[in-house]
C-alpha cells in the first residue's frame, strides 16, 4: 500500500473522530484487510532517571494511542534502563534497546533505521508532551502528499524542572519566526527535535551522520531541499530546562558560559560547519537547478572576493532570523574577520 493510500487512511480516521470515536485504536476502525498506520516514537536516553518516567507517562496519555515507543539507551550508568524496563512490562507498546554510547545524533539515526514506519516522532528523555501532540501533527500530515520527504514541527513552551512555564513560545524567543524554506535553514535551524514528525520518504533520505551538526537541523535541510518543511503554529511540548540537559534552549546564562572568551572561534565554527553540512545536500540528484545553485553559493561563499561575497549575500538573501544576528553574520562573511582560511568545496 502506497503512502498516498495511507494518507487517505489518516483522513478517514479524522472523519471518524468527528463522529465521536476518535480515541479508539485504528485497528478497531479500519477494515481488517487494510493495514493500520504505523507510528514510531523514537527516544534516545542517557542517564535520564530523573525525568524519563514522567516523559513516557505524557506519551501514554496522548489522545492518539496507536504508537510504538522505541527507547534506545545510549549506555546509561544510572537507573534509566530499569525504569524503562518496568514501564515496558506493563505497556507492550514500549520497547527498550540497550546499546553502547555513540552520542545523540548516531543514536537517533540508529533508532530511525531500527524499524520502518509510516511516520517517526522524535522524543527527548526529559520533556513533557502535551496530550494532543501526536494527534495535532498527524492531522497536519493528513493534509499533504507524503510520497515526498516532509518534516512537520511545532512550537514549544520552555519550562523549568518543575514544569513551570518560563516562555510560552521558544520560536518567538529564539528566532522571531519559524523556518520553512531552504535559504533560511542553510544558516540557522528553528526545528527542535522533540517537536518534529518525519514521514518515511524523509527517513529514507537519511543515510549517514557524517558532518551532521544535529539530526533535527540536517533532516530539516533535506526536507526543504527535496520536499517540504511544515510548521504548526502551536506548542505541543513542555521543553524542560535543568542542570543536566544534554541539549537545551539558548538561555542567556548558557550563552555566556559557552561563548565568553571564544566568541569568534565558535561563530566561525558554526558558519563553516553549516556549510559542510549543506554540502551533503549536493549528493541528491533530484535537487532542482535553483536549489543546487543556492547551496553551492552558500557553500563556496568564503572562497570569493569581498565584493563577490557581498553580492552573493544580497542575491540569495542569506541571513539569520534576527536582524542583530544577520548584521553579525553578514559582517563576518564580508570581512572574514578572525577567519582562518579553509576551502569547503
Amino acid at each position: 500500500m502506497g503512502v498516498s493510500t495511507r494518507t487517505a487512511e489518516i483522513k478517514r480516521v479524522r472523519w471518524i473522530k468527528k463522529q465521536g470515536v476518535g480515541r479508539r485504536r485504528m485497528t478497531e476502525i479500519l477494515p481488517k484487510e487494510e493495514k493500520t498506520l504505523k507510528v514510531n516514537i523514537l527516544m534516545s536516553t542517557y542517564n535520564g532517571e530523573k525525568f524519563v518516567a514522567e516523559q513516557i507517562d505524557s506519551i501514554q496519555k496522548q489522545t492518539f494511542s496507536d504508537w510504538q515507543l522505541l527507547v534506545r539507551d545510549d549506555g546509561s550508568q544510572d537507573k534509566t534502563c530499569q525504569i524503562v524496563e518496568k514501564l515496558a512490562q506493563s505497556d507492550k507498546r514500549i520497547r527498550l534497546i540497550k546499546a553502547e554510547n555513540v552520542g545523540v545524533i548516531q543514536s537517533f539515526y540508529e533508532l530511525v533505521k531500527t524499524e520502518k514506519a509510516d511516520f517517526y516522532f522524535f522524543c527527548d528523555q526529559d520533556d513533557f508532551w502535551l496530550p494532543s501532540k501526536l494527534e495535532i501533527l498527524l492531522d497536519e500530515a493528513s493534509k499533504h502528499n507524503n510520497d515526498k520527504p516532509i518534516m512537520y514541527y511545532s512550537d514549544l513552551k520552555i519550562v523549568d524542572k518543575h514544569l513551570t512555564v518560563l516562555s510560552d513560545s521558544m520560536i518567538k524567543m529564539q528566532s522571531d519566526h519559524a523556518n520553512t524554506q531552504l535559504v533560511q535553514e542553510l544558516t540557522e535551524n528553528t526545528v527542535t527535535g522533540c517537536t518534529m514528525l518525519i514521514n518515511h520518504a524523509l527517513a529514507e533520505k537519511w543515510t549517514d551522520t557524517n558532518h551532521v551538526i544535529m539530526h533535527d537541523w540536517y533532516l530539516a535541510l533535506i526536507a526543504t531541499a527535496l520536499g517540504k518543511l511544515v510548521y504548526v503554529n502551536q506548542p505541543t511540548v513542555l521543553y524542560r530546562q535543568h542542570d543536566d540537559n544534554v541539549l537545551g534552549a539558548r538561555t542567556l546564562s548558557k550563552r555566556m558560559k559557552n561563548w565568553f572568551g571564544h566568541w569568534f572561534k565558535k561563530y566561525w565554527w558554526l558558519i563553516e560547519s553549516s556549510q559542510i553540512q549543506a554540502k551533503k545536500l549536493l549528493d541528491f540528484p533530484e535537487l532542482t537547478v535553483e536549489k543546487r545553485q543556492l547551496i553551492i553559493a552558500y557553500v563556496n561563499i568564503l572562497n570569493q572576493s569581498a565584493s563577490q561575497r557581498r553580492a552573493t549575500l544580497n542575491k540569495y538573501q542569506l541571513r539569520k532570523n534576527k536582524n542583530f544576528h544577520t548584521r553579525i553574520f553578514r559582517t563576518l562573511v564580508i570581512t572574514k574577520f578572525a577567519h582562518k582560511n579553509k576551502d569547503i568545496l
